[in-house]
């Protein structure tokens, strides 16, 4: 508090990082553990396996039509298996049809593929507003859909986890699997952004 009483604000990564180095010296956490940790959800776990199936979809059609048939099957043949991804279906935007998900009971989501949900995810205003008013809601996330487009909402749950195989961006033929990898959101995974060439 300031000394007139009011609460300052403190910006959430400067009170991480004061609770991590309290933590650290008080002994009560390994900084060696905690970066292991990082290091498994921005390599092993996270948008970044998501990114390799979309990319895998992209450069192979028959991986592609796997992939929209029996997601879990494709998904695994890549090596991203474990919890949260029991049971995904894999849904393609084209340029007349867009998908975005949602779980509109809590936050179910395929961590293995898309890492930590975004706190926007686990909003209930999201998850509330997303099912009746779906242009509305994309168009204030910043993606403006045209009036000609279908918009499908997909509800996750524990019994199913949905992956959004977005456009890809035009100018992007000549790149390869590695390279298209970059470019690939994991927004754009959940249906709420669209991908732009580089």
């Amino acid at each position: 508090m300031s000394a007139n009483g009011s609460r300052e604000h403190i910006p959430p990564s400067l009170r991480t990082e004061a609770l991590e180095q309290l933590l650290t010296e008080r002994g009560l956490i390994d900084p060696k553990a905690l970066d292991a940790i990082i290091t498994t959800y921005e390599t092993d776990v996270g948008p970044l396996n998501g990114a390799k199936v979309v990319a895998k979809a992209w450069t192979d059609g028959d991986y592609r039509r796997w992939l929209l048939d029996d997601g879990t099957a494709a998904i695994k043949e890549l090596g991203f298996l474990g919890p949260q991804t029991e049971y995904v279906v894999a849904v393609e935007n084209t340029p007349t049809s867009h998908h975005v998900v949602v779980c509109t009971m809590c936050s179910c989501y395929p961590w293995q593929l898309l890492g930590l949900p975004p706190s926007w995810y686990k909003d209930p205003a999201y998850r509330a507003r997303i099912v009746k008013e779906p242009r509305k809601v994309l168009t204030e996330m910043g993606l403006e859909l045209a009036d000609d487009v279908q918009i499908t909402v997909h509800d996750s749950s524990s019994e199913v986890r949905w992956l959004v195989l977005p456009e890809r961006p035009p100018g992007t033929e000549t790149l390869s699997e590695e390279e298209l990898v970059g470019l690939i959101t994991r927004d754009s995974m959940v249906g709420v952004a669209k991908l732009r060439a580089p």
